[in-house]
């Protein structure tokens, strides 16, 4: 990441970029910022001291403030992790447990988040608004957000997006990829964009969180861990929706454009949900599903084998089937 120094600024801001777009985040509680700047270091976005242009996003975070109140006759629903969101389609409101984030489309577009008390240790709810905001934002600017993780085939260079709802596998099938030499996007969470007509797919977070027989996850760098390279963007080419199956052998089928098509919608919410960029939201999730070939994958225990996930997929990845089994382009359905 590139880093530079700023002398003008107080130690309780920070600029980020990310694809071309500017954030600066600030907080006049520096128990929040000394949270915030760790937390923001595990996200793949560049931070930057000396700026040369002015914000697109200004994100400010406060403690111990009346949490703003919304509107009463907007549009709302439910999001995951038991928040709710507000909308009028241009300002979006999200209460989270003792929290609430305000986005105002403005110029810079500017996102409010306010707490009622510091988070204490192990506490995910600053992670949770603050991701949630960074986001909302962020699609504003044409960078969608997918829960998927994403590897690359270190064949053709093509991405591999494994999509999924928390616990259905990802970051185990991203780990053992990883270990066997693919190089990675992320584990959890992707943006995506059109980039010249194709889409882009790029990480989110730079470290992998796995469960363990512990309260929480166990989070570490790749990188670092097992030498698996981290690679900023990619152009996926396979789509893998994953699900346990709970059995010993795999079962992958695939799907069809417009399959592919339902399956990433409801992968994403927010492109319906969120009314302002709904249409944007789609018309790349409508690219993708064109672009690279869906696949429904009911994980079993044999992934786990070493080398297993990656020969399986190297094959799929390069030649959109199981690499050594029967192929049949009409009624497709293979044991791994």
């Amino acid at each position: 990441m590139k880093v530079n120094q700023v002398s003008d600024r107080p130690a309780s801001s920070a600029f980020y970029s990310v694809a071309g777009r500017l954030l600066f985040v600030e907080s006049p509680d520096i128990r929040l910022r000394n949270l915030i700047i760790p937390l923001f270091a595990g996200w793949q976005l560049t931070r930057i001291y000396e700026p040369d242009k002015s914000p697109d996003i200004r994100i400010t975070f406060t403690c111990g403030v009346k949490l703003a109140e919304h509107p009463s006759n907007l549009n709302q629903f439910e999001i995951a992790g038991g928040g709710r969101c507000y909308t009028t389609g241009a300002d979006v409101y999200l209460a989270l447990g003792d929290s609430v984030m305000h986005l105002v489309g403005s110029t810079p577009l500017t996102v409010d988040i306010s707490l009622a008390e510091v988070p204490g240790p192990g506490d995910p709810l600053l992670a949770t608004i603050a991701s949630f905001a960074v986001c909302a934002a962020l699609r504003r600017f044409g960078l969608f957000d997918l829960h998927s993780a994403g590897v690359v085939n270190p064949d053709n260079g093509k991405g591999v997006l494994i999509i999924g709802p928390s616990g259905s596998g990802k970051s185990t099938l991203t780990l053992n990829l990883g270990r066997a030499g693919w190089p990675y996007l992320s584990d959890d969470n992707l943006l995506l964009s059109l980039v010249n007509g194709e889409v882009e797919a790029r990480g989110f977070r730079t470290f992998f969180a796995v469960n363990t027989d512990q309260p929480l996850k166990s989070c570490f760098e790749p990188e670092v861990v097992f030498g698996s390279q981290r690679r900023t963007q990619a152009s996926p080419g396979v789509l893998l929706f994953t699900t346990l199956s709970g059995e010993k052998k795999s079962l992958l089928s695939k799907l069809t454009q417009a399959e592919t098509m339902t399956r990433l919608i409801r992968a994403c919410p927010w492109a319906t949900y969120d009314t302002a960029i709904a249409g944007a939201n789609l018309e790349v999730l409508s690219a993708l599903a064109r672009q690279a070939t869906g696949f429904d994958l009911s994980a079993g225990s044999d992934l786990l084998a070493p080398g297993h996930a990656a020969e399986v997929l190297r094959g799929v990845a390069t030649e959109g089937h199981p690499k050594n089994e029967r192929y049949d382009d009409h009624d497709y359905e293979d044991h791994l």
